[in-house]
């Protein structure tokens, strides 16, 4: 194992990540050589043993002591070649880190890494708004995870937010791991794949089961009866005499036959179990061998352990119980299963790790998804070295954010503004509701994304695409893609105003709500939808909560009453050069001036 060290902070992510992949490229390459080699010398050992056979077959004084010697080599040349092949198969997947973190950060990721699907399936407030799962999507730019655990980890962090004593000791944790590169990438090439890899569910049911073997009597009884078969035999071989012998071996069947049922399930849930475990030991080892210096993580690595006993040697010591269980499959030890009462002492000592360390199986599982979730936000720390930790604030609602962009845009298209919802700095009076109005296509609803998403990284202690963020603790609430549904019998208008029901009862949670409200109420007539809008925002607004609502219905844009106060108008325009819609998505300040519906309606053909 290379000894970890600090990526230098003057090397660009790119540099270090091209110059890292070369080096594995060319390892393996190196171990591919030795591969061809080593095939070659293999064919040359067997034509020794060959010659060897033929020099001792025809009397040419060729001692019988040296025809193993070309077997023992060809033995160690295949233990040593399936080293070398592990080898390169760890080179060829430590490349494969690199050209995927080189894809990240030239902006080519999209296609690439697990886009968590499973996620999306559940109805949500904000996920598919927010493009957090699927293709192209938040989670596919973040997730590094290895295992189902990590997945689930991070997803969760993304789909809620948490406490900010949480925020803070994540931002901690993750500056601590920016820079271990050598460790981000031996947690992605340690150990077998693990795709689909191990189900949390199944494994904490069984370590958490109640014991199948309940009555530790037997476990006793079995000792004494396998000592006591022992013993009867020893008589009956000095003195002939057998009946003790096999009164005892029919007791001992009796046993058996009572609990043979019981003792399969016991194997077959315990070697199923270490099939798991020993898919994440490696992973566990590396993650205890590192030195911390957070005391986030330090807190997290104390707790890979049961009875102060390391994870990988707790797995260990199970492995070694699954030998036993596999011993049974010999001949020779079945013949003395009965007599030893072998099975179920191998039975009882997997009910006995299962109640020494079931316990804190649950434990391990959720500190490894929680360190592949930082160490997945790491990655993303270190290459997007102009992303910043957010600044959380007390008092009420607020967001402010300087030059904020949109985290899943390249930069070459990333068009940055600064937002200010809430109050800011001293000022009371300002506005809780930006209202937005902008011509179709001028960038209001990815305006808003941006918002949102970042929120979202913000409340999951990730850095954020902005030179600067302050915002108070804020869940996001959002009607940007809402459609229609043919198999609920659903239209558009109904699907939306039900979200809207939910974002309004959203409101009266902690903490406070950041609503983004795309094209509110535009599938029902002006007048039904002005006096609709009126009344969300107005409840929306004495729930304490604040956000953002895009328009290209001016109407909207001179709400009054109450609401008049609590609103602050800003439009995106467009400009026609050359037959062609333009659009610079800069935030100003006022209501938009002009629209763009017949002239685009006219590039694109229409007679109108």
């Amino acid at each position: 194992m290379r000894d970890n060290h600090h990526v230098q902070s003057s090397t660009t992510p790119a540099a270090e990540y091209s110059q890292r992949q070369q080096a594995r490229e060319r390892r393996v390459a190196q171990l591919n050589q030795r591969h061809i080699r080593l095939g070659y010398l293999r064919l040359l050992t067997i034509g020794f043993g060959l010659i060897l056979l033929w020099w001792f077959f025809t009397g040419s004084g060729v001692s019988v002591l040296w025809l193993p010697l070309p077997v023992l080599l060809f033995l160690s040349l295949i233990i040593y070649h399936a080293s070398l092949l592990r080898q390169r198969a760890q080179a060829d997947r430590a490349a494969e880190v690199y050209r995927r973190g080189l894809a990240r950060v030239e902006d080519r990721w999209i296609g690439t890494g697990p886009q968590g699907e499973r996620f999306a399936a559940t109805p949500h407030l904000y996920a598919t708004d927010l493009d957090l799962f699927g293709h192209a999507s938040l989670f596919q730019l973040l997730s590094t995870a290895r295992t189902r655990m990590g997945e689930d980890t991070l997803a969760r962090w993304l789909l809620a937010p948490a406490p900010v004593t949480d925020l803070l000791q994540r931002h901690a944790a993750i500056a601590d791991l920016r820079d271990r590169l050598d460790l981000r990438e031996d947690m992605a090439i340690l150990g077998a794949d693990l795709n689909p890899g191990v189900h949390p569910e199944a494994l904490t049911a069984w370590a958490e089961s109640p014991r199948l073997l309940e009555h530790p009597r037997y476990r006793w009884l079995a000792l004494a009866l396998a000592l006591l078969a022992i013993s009867t035999a020893i008589l009956w071989a000095t003195l002939g005499i057998r009946i003790p012998f096999f009164l005892i071996l029919l007791l001992e069947g009796a046993i058996v036959a009572l609990l043979h049922r019981r003792v399969q399930q016991v194997f077959h849930g315990t070697e199923h179990a270490l099939q798991d475990l020993q898919l994440l030991s490696s992973l566990f080892a590396r993650l205890q061998q590192e030195s911390f210096e957070a005391a986030p993580l330090q807190a997290l690595q104390q707790k890979l352990s049961s009875h102060h006993l390391p994870v990988s040697r707790a797995i260990t010591q199970l492995d070694s119980i699954v030998q036993h269980i596999y011993s049974l499959d010999n001949f020779f030890v079945r013949l003395l299963d009965i007599p030893l009462l072998y099975s179920i002492q191998a039975a009882y000592a997997a009910e006995a790790w299962r109640s020494e360390h079931g316990t804190s199986v649950r434990p391990w599982l959720d500190t490894l998804g929680q360190l592949e979730a930082l160490l997945a936000l790491a990655t993303y720390t270190y290459e997007h070295p102009d992303d910043h930790f957010p600044e959380f604030l007390s008092g009420p609602p607020a967001f402010h954010a300087r030059q904020l962009g949109h985290p899943l845009l390249p930069d070459a298209r990333c068009v940055r503004n600064d937002v200010t919802i809430g109050q800011h700095g001293a000022n009371p009076q300002q506005s809780s509701v930006l209202l937005i109005s902008g011509s179709n296509m001028s960038g209001k609803s990815t305006l808003m994304r941006a918002v949102g998403i970042n929120t979202v990284l913000a409340m999951a202690g990730a850095p954020v695409r902005a030179h600067a963020l302050q915002l108070t603790p804020l869940r996001v609430g959002a009607s940007i893609l809402i459609n229609d549904s043919l198999q609920q019998g659903s239209s558009r208008f109904y699907a939306e105003i039900t979200r809207l029901r939910q974002i309004c009862d959203l409101a009266t949670q902690t903490p406070p709500l950041l609503f983004l409200l795309d094209e509110l109420l535009q599938g029902t007539n002006s007048k039904d939808r002005l006096t609709g809008a009126e009344g969300v925002v107005r409840t929306l607004i004495e729930r304490g909560a604040i956000g953002i609502i895009s328009t290209h219905d001016l109407a909207l844009t001179h709400l009054g009453g109450t609401i008049a106060q609590h609103l602050h108008n800003m439009h995106l325009q467009d400009q026609i050069e050359a037959g062609k819609m333009k659009f610079d998505y800069q935030l100003r300040e006022g209501v938009v001036t002009k629209s763009n519906g017949i002239e685009l309606m006219r590039l694109i053909g229409l007679d109108v």
